[in-house]
């Protein structure tokens, strides 16, 4: 196989929607190829992989893989890594949101919930961090507000991400001073979908709650994971809050 040399390689977990499409497409378009991470949105994954190779050949491709085996973490790190020789930066967006009212959470929605938001992303960072290491590369992960202050009705999405948070310090202590590990916090930026959808009347009052008085959109959580990855190599084991100040009120 011949292999062209690029700037920088990206994966980025759940990258086929929302707000890791975004980061993907804001990412390649600084000139960083991709690694277009997605488990049951093939279809969304291969449209975008098509749109970032219209753009600039050779420059994205997509990998299925269900973070929930975590033993097949290694492999798409292996595969990541080849497709340019090389990887530079992990973004871990993947994770999974749904209710779980106190005294009727089980230990499926449990393991579930901490696998999916904290243990698939602590595995592969580490089976990522020889290659990260090689590069003096970086990792951004995608916590949440609800991470330090909880949402009533969600206490174990709020628990995994706490977690993440501790995880994004906890490594940045054990991967320094070869690799860099931040997070960025979204507030209210896209609403969730499904039956986890909101009225509109409980998405006024959330806006109406944060300093801005207004929503956010997911082009600020990516030009927020651009700043950590592209523009600024002194900052680690930090947490980003991009929330029009949510967490002032």
């Amino acid at each position: 196989m011949q292999y062209t040399q690029v700037s920088k390689v990206a994966l980025v977990t759940g990258a086929a929607r929302r707000i890791g499409a975004k980061i993907a497409r804001t990412l390649h378009s600084h000139n960083i190829n991709v690694i277009l991470h997605y488990h049951t949105s093939q279809q969304e994954a291969e449209v975008l992989c098509k749109e970032l190779n219209d753009q600039r050949p050779d420059s994205a491709v997509a990998i299925a893989a269900d973070l929930l085996d975590i033993d097949a973490l290694p492999t798409l790190i292996q595969r990541s890594s080849a497709q340019w020789n090389r990887l530079d930066i992990l973004i871990n967006n993947a994770s999974k949101f749904y209710k779980t009212s106190v005294g009727e959470v089980t230990q499926e929605s449990w393991d579930d919930l901490l696998t999916a938001n904290l243990k698939a992303p602590f595995f592969l960072c580490q089976a990522a961090a020889h290659e990260l290491g090689k590069q003096r590369g970086c990792i951004v992960n995608i916590t949440d507000i609800r991470a330090e202050k909880p949402l009533r009705g969600y206490p174990v999405y709020c628990i995994s991400k706490a977690g993440l948070a501790m995880l994004t310090k906890a490594l940045a202590c054990e991967f320094s001073p070869t690799i860099r590990v931040n997070a960025v916090a979204p507030g209210a930026t896209i609403w969730p979908e499904g039956e986890n959808a909101l009225s509109e009347e409980l998405k006024q009052r959330i806006i109406n709650q944060t300093a801005l008085k207004k929503q956010g959109s997911a082009d600020y959580i990516a030009a927020a994971v651009l700043f950590l990855v592209n523009q600024d190599d002194y900052m680690t084991g930090q947490v980003l809050t991009v929330d029009g100040g949510r967490l002032l009120s």
